[in-house]
This record gives structure tokens, C-alpha cells and sequence, in this order.
């Protein structure tokens, strides 16, 4: 079975767990290079953004249960930097996160991505995908992912950043995450979800889908989907559309013919170098056009 399919194929057997106490985290620094569960990695498209000229590394973010570690990048001079709030896949805040994060600093933003499993465990050194989703993805509830993104937009605002020009953007479980926190937090000024899931049965600790949020989402979100996403089918990317158009909600979703689940990401034989490059142009008109930039 095709990488990109599995991941979709598991995410969709999560299992339905009651609603874990927040405890100590476990994760408290972040992994050199990339995760294990993606190894190979693809190193002849590997994209590669350069730190200088930026202030880049490992921050530290205050939550209501102690720190959470993050990756932070924003250029070394200035200050009132446009926001990002970058979600990770399945894989942790390995390399590829990090990259993303500079390529928005290159730009002029302040970008940080949290460690948002930190609780649970380190994504980025589980080999096994069963173990990582069982161990870690499956007991991350929505309701802590949404309260430590509020948490990293508190840290901007004190830290240089504007949040007054805030966006999110996520990849795959990102994707999702991205959907419900533009519907969360009334902050945010643009959202760009990559090929995020949009519907499935609710659970204890995920009680919503994006499907389920789209009629009282205020925040324009750019949906970037692909075509033969063996995960996402079309069907669910049209039953989106119906539920934004019937709320009035001006987010928009753009499907890339014969493109499969994580399209964008460079480091991975799923990249597709064309798509990838035209979507995150799409995106930074996305976050122009509503006032972060």
C-alpha cells in the first residue's frame, strides 16, 4: 500500500479512547533530522532554508501544565511580525516542520511550530506506524491541541509577533488541526489546511470534524487537497464546499489534479515539486488577501 494511503488508512482506525487528564511532558527537546517513520528520505528534492539572517532554534511556550517545547524562526532584525502558527503531521516537528517555519521567517513572519504530542511521547523516533498512531496520535485530544495553540499565539504576542496579522497552516493531521482553530479562536485571520481530513465519526477526543465546524467558521480557510489523495476522497472535499457555501463562509478549497496526500512535502517520494510550489504561492496570496502579511 502506497505510504500516503496507509497513514489515512490508520488515521481512520483510531481508536474512540475516553478523555486522557493532561500529565508531564515527555518530549521536552526536539529531534535532529527527520522522523523515523518516513525514512527513506528523498534528499534529491529535500528542500533546504538557510537560518541566516534569522532568529531560529528552539523556544520554550508556557501552557496551563508546565512548558512546551517549539520550533521558532522570525527574522534576527524587527519586531510586530505577521504571525504563523505551523501544525505538524503525524512525524513531530522533525526537519521538514522546522524548513517550514524558515521559509515563512525568509518572508518577514514570525513562525513557530509546537510540539503539540509532547505529552505522549517523541513521534519523530517511533519506526513503527502502528505504535506511533496507537502510543501517540490516538491519545492527543483536540481540546489540549486547540489550548496549547492558544498558548503559542499568547507567546507571540509577547515575543515580537503581531497576532493582530495571525494565520494558521498544517499538513495532514495539521490540516484537520488547521480547520478546527480558525473555527476556535476568532484571532485568527487566515487559514490554509493541506490535505487535512474533513469528516469522520466523533469521539471522545475528537468531538468534531471540520465538516462539523463549517457553519460557524468565520476565519477564511484555503483548503489545498489533492486529486488521488487515497484518503480524502472527493466526495468528502465536495461535501466541504456544500457546508461552507451553505454558511456563507468565504474559505475556499482548491484540488490539485492527480495529486496524492502530502504533495508538499519535499522530503517524501508523495512530493510533487510543481503542485507544491504553486499551492504555497496560493497561500501566501491566501494570507495577503486577508490582511497577514
Amino acid at each position: 500500500m502506497h505510504q500516503s494511503a496507509q497513514l489515512q488508512e490508520l488515521d481512520s482506525l483510531l481508536p474512540k479512547l475516553e478523555p486522557n487528564s493532561r500529565r508531564g511532558f515527555l518530549t521536552t527537546t526536539l529531534p535532529a533530522g527527520f522522523a523515523l517513520a518516513v525514512q527513506p528520505v528523498m534528499g534529491q528534492t529535500m528542500i533546504t532554508t538557510p537560518a541566516d539572517g534569522l532568529t531560529a532554534g528552539e523556544v520554550k511556550i508556557k501552557t496551563s501544565d508546565g512548558e512546551m517545547v517549539a520550533y521558532r524562526a522570525m527574522p534576527a532584525k524587527g519586531r510586530n511580525f505577521p504571525c504563523v502558527l505551523v501544525v505538524e503531521e503525524i512525524f513531530g516537528v522533525h526537519e521538514h516542520i522546522k524548513d517550514i517555519c524558515r521559509r515563512f521567517a525568509k518572508l518577514g513572519y514570525l513562525a513557530i511550530a509546537p510540539e503539540l504530542f509532547a505529552r505522549y511521547g517523541d513521534p519523530s523516533k517511533i519506526a513503527d506506524m502502528q505504535q506511533l498512531m496507537r502510543d501517540v496520535i490516538s491519545k492527543t485530544p483536540d481540546s489540549t491541541v486547540l489550548s496549547d495553540l492558544d498558548s503559542t499565539v499568547a507567546y507571540m504576542k509577547a515575543n515580537r509577533g503581531n497576532t493582530k496579522k495571525l494565520a494558521v497552516t498544517g499538513f495532514c493531521w495539521g490540516g484537520r488541526i488547521t480547520w478546527l482553530y480558525a473555527a476556535h479562536n476568532p484571532q485568527v485571520k487566515a487559514g490554509a489546511a493541506w490535505y487535512g481530513r474533513l469528516v469522520g465519526q466523533p469521539s471522545a477526543l475528537q468531538p468534531q470534524h471540520p465538516i462539523d465546524v463549517a457553519g460557524k467558521l468565520k476565519t477564511p480557510v484555503l483548503g489545498l487537497y489533492g486529486e488521488k489523495d487515497a484518503g480524502i476522497p472527493l466526495e468528502s472535499v465536495d461535501k466541504m464546499r456544500a457546508a461552507l457555501k451553505a454558511a456563507g463562509n468565504p474559505s475556499d478549497i482548491v484540488v490539485f489534479p492527480g495529486a496524492p496526500h502530502g504533495f508538499h512535502a519535499d522530503y517524501r517520494p508523495s512530493y510533487r515539486e510543481k503542485d507544491a510550489k504553486e499551492a504555497f504561492s496560493k497561500l501566501l496570496a491566501w494570507f495577503k488577501q486577508h490582511g497577514v502579511a
